[in-house]
């Protein structure tokens, strides 16, 4: 960390205004989150961080845009937030577009944003963790959402705002832990799940976890693919036009995307989805492994497609929508199937 000042800051993002928040804090070796803190009285409010008060407030603001991303991948949806589920370890917004994985205890700093643009003003409740990295945005689409703005400014400011914000050290992402030891329990227990939610358990019982997992659990469990199968696999989606569920998180906030893909743009290292109520921008050389894996389920087997990056971290994960109560869909199955191998030597 440097020891700059909130005024130095400040004057950093004056001098440097249409640079990206995250690329400017990365600039001045601050986090984003120390970044907005500096701004507490000049366009930004400390408030309330938990989850059952951001859910309330964004829920008021009527249309908006969810954003969650990792190191390698922004999702962004437009949509209402609704029918937020609370829980102490984790909650949930299960709207029709707002679909949100919520896991509390990441929730630790959070802030009401105001940003002059050239067009107007962009307004933005902005959630950061312990570490100071963003969890989860919401950026408000309609004017007419100004009162319930001031109305959530007022019920869920924090009493102190300051301007200086301590941060946690970052924890770095775990690495990928296997025990081929074990492998036979795994590959035992993998055959009786009847629902995904049940992988982690399985991999947390024997001290691996998922990249660790998929490493060597080998055929029929798991197929190692190219990184550049992600752009293959996007393509034949967006060409066959069946819908899927993309999955893409942080330790904080999982966000999902169901439906399909109209419109993808590389640029640069970048592969967007330029659609007109979903965005995702996804840095392909960052992807270091990919795998098709498939899961069995009461609702028949779920078949997914996951990338990772080089330390280990999970990008996203794509399934196919299951049909009339199906966890599986043959389309989506042959897109999966088609994709090329990536030569890998399973452990026995």
């Amino acid at each position: 960390m440097t020891n700059l000042t909130p005024d130095d800051i400040r004057a950093a993002r004056a001098a440097d205004s249409k640079i990206r928040a995250r690329d400017l804090a990365d600039k001045l070796h601050i986090t984003e989150a120390q970044l907005v803190a500096a701004h507490v009285g000049h366009g930004a409010t400390a408030v309330v961080a938990h989850p059952d008060q951001i859910m309330h407030a964004a829920a008021t603001f009527g249309e908006t845009m969810a954003l969650t991303r990792n190191n390698s991948c922004v999702h962004e949806k437009i949509g209402a937030y609704d029918n937020y589920h609370p829980g102490a370890h984790a909650a949930m917004v299960l709207a029709e577009e707002i679909d949100l994985r919520i896991f509390p205890s990441h929730w630790r700093h959070a802030y009401l944003v105001e940003t002059e643009t050239e067009a107007s003003l962009r307004r933005s409740m902005q959630v950061f963790d312990a570490a100071g990295d963003a969890v989860h945005k919401v950026f408000l689409r309609e004017e007419t959402a100004s009162v319930a703005w001031a109305e959530a400014k007022a019920q869920i400011a924090l009493p102190d705002q300051e301007t200086a914000l301590t941060v946690a050290a970052r924890q770095p992402p775990e690495a990928a832990k296997s025990d081929p030891g074990k492998l036979d329990i795994l590959r035992k227990e993998w055959v009786r799940m009847t629902d995904t939610h049940q992988f982690l358990r399985l991999t947390s019982k024997l001290k691996m976890n998922r990249l660790g997992a998929y490493r060597i659990a080998g055929a029929p469990f798991v197929r190692a693919l190219p990184p550049q199968a992600v752009n293959m696999m996007l393509e034949a989606v967006r060409d066959r036009q069946i819908e899927i569920m993309l999955f893409v998180g942080n330790r904080g906030c999982i966000q999902i995307h169901t439906g399909p893909l109209h419109t993808l743009k590389p640029m640069g290292p970048w592969l967007n989805v330029m659609d007109k109520r979903f965005n995702l921008h996804l840095r392909e050389d960052h992807i270091a492994e990919v795998w098709a894996v498939e899961k069995p389920t009461q609702r028949g087997p779920a078949v997914s497609v996951e990338a990772f990056d080089a330390r280990g971290m999970l990008i996203f994960q794509i399934f196919g929508l299951g049909k009339e109560g199906r966890d599986s869909r043959p389309a989506w199955r042959e897109i999966v199937e088609d994709l090329p191998s990536l030569e890998v030597e399973a452990a026995q």
